[in-house]
């Protein structure tokens, strides 16, 4: 089993992720795939849970550079089967934990599935980490489980509100690792991003989709105008994940990432023609409205917890990081169906 070591024995940062055995869960996802990249290029020894299919597809994973994507082992398999689990954190001495059904609009649909995934999923995590006795774990939240916001900005004392099945889910996942904190002294950080977008992020999220309609359609079809967001660039989200596995004495705390800024969905849309350059029509497409008492109206974080106790700060600003991700999808286009809602 791996030795939990004291924060006063912990290397330096240069030194702290040199040959480092790390597990990253949902590996082949958006924000987990720009972390594994991360954690190669830091010298970490890297295991990649990915969630198994009869394809052999990683994910994302396979958008790599070759000579990344050769330093990575995968293992594919299921959050839900806990022996599955045991044996990917085995020796590990990190884990960060990313795996879940994310998509709100697949959560109303396919509640039950969400569940499991998120919460047994999670538990098992919690588990096998708990067994293997690793230094930290690193549990990711998201800004969904705040619901539209009661006072802005947003701090982490802010009530927990389960808007949608995905949301109580995450909410779920989020107390069970609260309690392996206080029950069994686990050492489990969790991270709660807002709005995180960038290269590789899926049509199932707001910015790609409105780029994707914006480069190939004449008008973009969108849910509710009115709903901001705080968003925040994935180069971004990712220091805030290394930061915070080498911040000493943080165990059993929750920290906000998001930039402290928001934009409304309909402004952001026409920034994002605006950098295009085409002439685009946004309009709004009532299949792509949220139930009424489910639609979140307002995101906004108090980032102040996460810079006074991680040292870390978004440094991409809004338009710069729409630059990249407009360049990207620009050359990735056969990877998303234009015409397509995709949940």
């Amino acid at each position: 089993m791996t030795k939990r070591l004291q924060l006063e024995e912990r290397p330096s940062t240069a030194q702290f992720w040199q040959d480092r055995p790390v597990l990253v869960t949902g590996a082949g996802g958006f924000i987990a795939s720009h972390l594994v990249e991360a954690l190669v290029h830091q010298g970490a020894k890297v295991r990649a849970f990915v969630r198994y299919n009869s394809r052999g597809d990683p994910g994302l994973l396979s958008l790599l550079e070759s000579d990344v994507l050769a330093q990575i082992q995968i293992i594919a398999g299921d959050l839900r089967d806990l022996p599955t689990v045991r044996q990917a954190i085995e020796g590990a001495s990190l884990v960060f934990h990313l795996g879940a059904l994310i998509a709100i609009p697949y959560s109303y649909v396919h509640p039950s599935e969400v569940v499991e995934t998120n919460i047994i999923g999670t538990m098992n995590v919690l588990l096998a980490a708990r067994e293997a006795r690793v230094e930290r774990m690193v549990h990711t939240s998201t800004s969904e489980v705040y619901g539209t916001a009661l006072r802005v900005p947003i701090d982490e004392e802010h009530p927990l509100q389960g808007q949608s099945p995905y949301s109580a889910s995450k909410i779920g996942a989020d107390k069970l690792a609260e309690s392996f904190y206080r029950s069994y002294d686990l050492p489990v950080v969790t991270l709660r991003p807002f709005n995180t977008y960038g290269p590789r992020q899926s049509a199932r999220a707001v910015i790609p989709t409105i780029v994707v309609q914006a480069l190939t359609q004449q008008v973009i079809r969108l849910g509710n105008l009115e709903t901001r967001r705080d968003l925040t660039y994935v180069s971004d989200t990712v220091n805030g994940f290394l930061k915070v596995a080498q911040a000493p004495g943080v165990e059993g705390q929750t920290f906000n990432l998001g930039t402290g800024t928001e934009i409304r969905v309909g402004d952001l849309a026409q920034e994002i023609v605006s950098l295009v350059g085409r002439e685009v029509e946004v309009v709004t497409d009532a299949s792509r409205l949220r139930p009424e008492k489910s639609e979140v109206q307002r995101l906004l974080s108090d980032n102040r917890l996460a810079r006074q106790k991680l040292g870390w700060e978004p440094v991409v600003p809004i338009k710069e990081g729409l630059t990249r991700t407009i360049a990207w999808i620009s050359d990735h286009l056969n990877l998303y169906q234009p015409t397509n809602y995709q949940i």
